[in-house]
């Protein structure tokens, strides 16, 4: 059982990145997903999440900006980031509960002024 997230890295504000979160070993199809983040020393903090049916929710920070979507047949979660803000920098963590709650390993967006 693995969330694997990618797609990081450092962007000038007003930029966009893609991140992905493949899953291996949870039944993808009937589960709930989330995108969190964390800058150093701070709580980690839900970004976004989306059900097994697709219904998607962002926080307000992120509206407009940030779209998730999953893709049934690859297993995979995403998060396209428009629009970036050097407040959006931060490790982005991919979240799932299948019989115990998951979590990637973590992918480090860096947003500069």
């Amino acid at each position: 059982v693995q969330l694997q997230a990618s797609g990081g890295g450092l962007v000038q504000a007003g930029g966009s990145l893609t991140l992905s979160c493949k899953t291996t070993g949870i039944n993808f199809r009937i589960a709930d997903l989330n995108w969190y983040r964390q800058v150093p020393g701070l709580q980690r903090d839900l970004v976004a999440s989306i059900t097994a049916g697709g219904v998607a929710n962002y926080v307000d920070s992120v509206k407009g900006r940030f779209t998730i979507s999953r893709d049934y047949a690859r297993n995979t979660m995403y998060l396209q980031m428009n629009n970036l803000k050097p407040e959006d920098t931060a490790v982005y963590y991919c979240n799932t509960f299948y019989r115990t709650e998951l979590w990637g390993q973590g992918t480090l967006v860096t947003v500069s002024s």
